[in-house]
């Protein structure tokens, strides 16, 4: 299949649907231990490859039956240096790793991929720490550090890379300047707190606009993840000119914070009807919503009602 590159889907106005909380649903909902919640650990057996497949493939079949398009992304959140220390790659290991996941995407795309229902790859990019602690990188250090991982994922079939569950402006800006000095498209995620802020205090706009003014725009879009909407609807302005920049919407079914959720031992699946309405809602405010999907806590379930609920594709396919 031919890549996408500069020429993504997301671009040009198809809505793309994707997965939802990949480490929640390998642990709680299928009981598979994911050290430091690293998911790419399972790329290294016949028996973990196949258990990814089996993840992606309900995903598959939602928008298949849509007759939606969808955005594949690795399992890779984990796969960057200092995780990698901590589980015992290096950096030859860890570029394996990249090389892995997104073959074992492509073989997906193979299968699953038709004439008007697209199947993009992206290469999925962590924070360097932890996803709801603020990091120290300034920028320089943060384009330093990720160049590796976006310079792995550049080299395969990767038609983007998507840096999501990011807290602070600077690690944002260094992903977006290592995407474009290797020549891959990205896309900046942004987790926030349940006042609709990132946990450094700055506002959505705030972080989009600087990352936009530090970069001539380089990322294709803005997202946002791991948040419940009932925590930034009221956050989005739809008449605001930085809101076009938002294109897609990864979020929890938990209404949990961020502390509640690193603290809980049960997984809090919400309400996957009311998150359907809930993103029903998001995209009549926000019509240039392009890609849908969730995060902790979503399973097929969820991206079964969010399809219902805004893919006028579903209507047709019923």
């Amino acid at each position: 299949m031919a890549k996408y590159r500069h020429g993504l889907p997301p671009t040009r106005g198809e809505r793309l649907l994707t997965d939802g909380g990949m480490e929640t649903t390998l642990i709680f909902l299928e009981g598979i231990e994911l050290p430091h919640f690293a998911s790419f650990v399972l790329l290294s057996t016949p028996e973990g490859r196949q258990k990814l497949k089996d993840y992606y493939v309900p995903y598959l079949e939602i928008a298949g039956k849509a007759g939606s398009g969808f955005m594949l992304d690795s399992a890779t959140w984990r796969a960057n240096p200092d995780w990698g220390e901590k589980l015992g790659y290096d950096a030859a290991a860890l570029k394996a790793v990249h090389e892995e996941a997104i073959g074992l995407l492509a073989e997906l795309r193979t299968e699953y991929e038709r004439p008007g229902r697209p199947i993009v790859l992206s290469g999925a990019i962590g924070p360097r720490g932890d996803g709801y602690k603020a990091g120290n990188m300034n920028a320089a250090e943060a384009e330093d550090y990720h160049a590796a991982q976006v310079a792995n994922f550049a080299a395969t079939d990767a038609d983007l890379v998507s840096a999501v569950t990011l807290t602070n402006v600077d690690e944002a800006i260094g992903v977006a300047r290592a995407a474009r000095r290797h020549d891959i498209p990205c896309v900046i995620a942004f987790t926030v707190e349940t006042d609709g802020r990132l946990v450094t205090g700055k506002t959505m706009q705030e972080a989009i606009e600087a990352v936009d003014a530090a970069t001539n725009g380089y990322p294709l879009y803005y997202m946002i993840n791991c948040a419940h909407p009932s925590h930034f609807s009221d956050a989005l302005d739809p008449g605001s000119a930085w809101i076009k920049r938002i294109g897609g919407i990864r979020a929890n079914a938990s209404t949990m914070s961020h502390q509640e959720l690193d603290e809980s031992e049960t997984l809090d699946a919400g309400d996957p009807a009311d998150l359907g309405r809930r993103y029903q809602d998001l995209v009549g405010r926000m019509p240039q919503l392009r890609v849908l999907g969730g995060c902790c806590g979503t399973d097929h379930r969820h991206i079964s009602a969010i399809c219902a609920a805004c893919m006028p594709q579903s209507a047709m396919s019923a």
